[in-house]
C-alpha cells in the first residue's frame, strides 16, 4: 500500500507496470494526516513500514524550508507516533515481526575535505542546508522511538541516486535532458564539488535486504562506491549523449557547459563507507557508475513522452528561477 501526496515531483504514471494483479495500491494522501495514516495502518495491518516519503531537493530547501520542515519533521512524527500506537496493539509474535525503516541520506553529516575520511554510520551530525536539518531531525525522532518505546526502526542513509523516472530537477536528469535540447549545461561553481553516486536499483535493493536482515535499531549507510566531482559527471553525460544522438548541430555537447554562481551553503564532499552493510548483511552495489550512467541517458533518450508529461509550467518557472536567474562566472 503506496501512501503518496503526489506533489509536483510524483507522477502516478510510474507505477503502470504493477498496476493489476491486486498486489498494489495507491492511496493520495498526507503523512502528516494523522487520521488518515491511522486508518490506513488499522485497515491495511502492514508488517512493515517503508518510509521514503520526503522533500528532497536541495535548492527547493533554500527557497521554502518551511515545506521541508512540514514533510520531513512533521510528517516523520506523525508517520512514527501512528506507527507506534499501531504496533503497540498488535500480538506478541506481531510485534516482534515488525519493522519501521527509515530512508534518509548521506547529508546529515556535513562536508568532508578532499582526504578526510568516509561517512560511517558513527560519524557526528552536521547538517549545513534546510534540506539536511530536516532529514537529520526525523532521523533523530526516529531513534528516540526505539530508545524511549522500543519501536523495531531500521535506518538508512544513503548517497546521491541516479536512474529511470528521477525528476528532472535533479543534476543527472536535468543535464542530459539540456545536452539533449542543447540548451546551456549549469554547473555552480567550479564544478569541483564531490558526490557517491548510487544507482536506484541497487539502493532499492539494499532496503529489501535491510528490511529483510537488519539489525533493529541499528544504521546503515548505502553507497555506490563511485565518487565524482559535478564537473566530471556532467562531462561524462555529454560524452555519452553525443555517442547516442549525434549529428544534431550542437555537439560536442561539452562546449554548453556554463558555470554558474554557486548555491549558498554548498557541501564541497560527500562520500559514505557501506562496509558495514556489506560485512553484515552481504550487500554490494551491483551497478558501477559508468553502466549505471549509460543505462540512465539512455533511457531518458527512449521515454520523451515521460519526459514531456512531468515539465509542467511550475517547474519550467522552477528552473527559470533557480538556473536562468544565477549570475554566470
Amino acid at each position: 500500500m503506496n501512501l503518496d501526496l503526489l506533489t509536483y515531483a510524483g507522477n502516478a504514471a510510474n507505477l503502470s507496470a504493477i498496476e493489476g494483479g491486486g498486489r498494489h495500491e495507491l492511496v493520495r494522501g498526507d503523512i502528516c494526516d494523522a487520521e488518515l495514516v491511522a486508518s490506513l495502518l488499522r485497515t491495511r495491518q502492514p508488517r512493515a513500514v517503508v518510509h521514503f516519503a520526503a522533500e528532497s531537493h536541495v535548492d527547493r530547501s533554500i527557497v521554502s524550508p518551511g515545506e521541508f520542515i512540514r514533510t520531513n519533521v512533521q510528517g516523520t512524527f506523525v508517520l512514527i507516533e501512528e506507527t507506534r500506537k499501531y504496533w503497540s496493539g498488535l500480538g506478541d509474535a506481531e510485534r516482534a515481526r515488525f519493522r519501521f525503516l527509515h530512508v534518509s541520506t548521506d547529508e546529515v553529516y556535513g562536508t568532508l575535505g578532499p582526504e578526510d575520511t568516509a561517512f560511517c554510520e558513527t560519524t557526528a551530525y552536521a547538517p549545513n542546508s534546510p534540506y539536511a536539518a530536516s532529514k537529520a531531525s526525523s532521523d533523530h525522532l526516529v531513534r528516540a522511538y526505539h530508545h524511549t518505546f522500543g519501536l523495531p526502526v531500521l535506518t538508512t542513509n544513503c548517497s546521491n541516486n541516479y536512474g529511470p523516472f528521477q525528476f528532472p530537477e535533479k543534476l543527472i536528469p536535468l543535464m542530459i535532458l539540456n545536452a539533449l535540447e542543447g540548451k546551456p549545461l549549469p554547473v555552480y561553481g567550479d564544478g569541483k564539488n564531490v558526490r557517491d553516486w548510487l544507482f536506484v536499483e541497487d539502493h532499492c535493493a539494499a532496503i529489501r535486504t535491510v528490511l529483510e536482515r537488519g539489525r533493529v535499531g541499528e544504521t546503515y549507510n548505502i553507497g555506490g562506491n563511485s565518487e565524482r566531482a559535478n564537473l566530471e559527471v556532467v562531462t561524462a553525460i555529454c560524452n555519452l549523449v553525443d555517442e547516442v544522438r549525434p549529428g544534431t548541430g550542437v555537439a560536442p555537447r561539452r562546449e554548453l557547459i556554463r558555470f554558474v554562481e554557486d548555491r549558498p551553503g554548498h557541501d564541497r564532499r560527500y562520500a559514505i563507507d557501506a562496509s558495514k552493510i556489506m560485512r553484515e548483511l552481504d550487500w554490494r552495489p551491483a551497478e558501477q557508475f559508468e553502466s549505471g550512467l549509460r543505462k540512465t541517458v539512455r533511457w531518458y533518450v527512449d521515454n520523451v513522452d515521460w519526459v514531456n508529461s512531468v515539465r509542467t509550467g511550475a517547474y519550467r518557472d522552477w528552473i527559470t528561477r533557480n538556473y536562468a536567474e544565477r549570475t554566470a562566472l
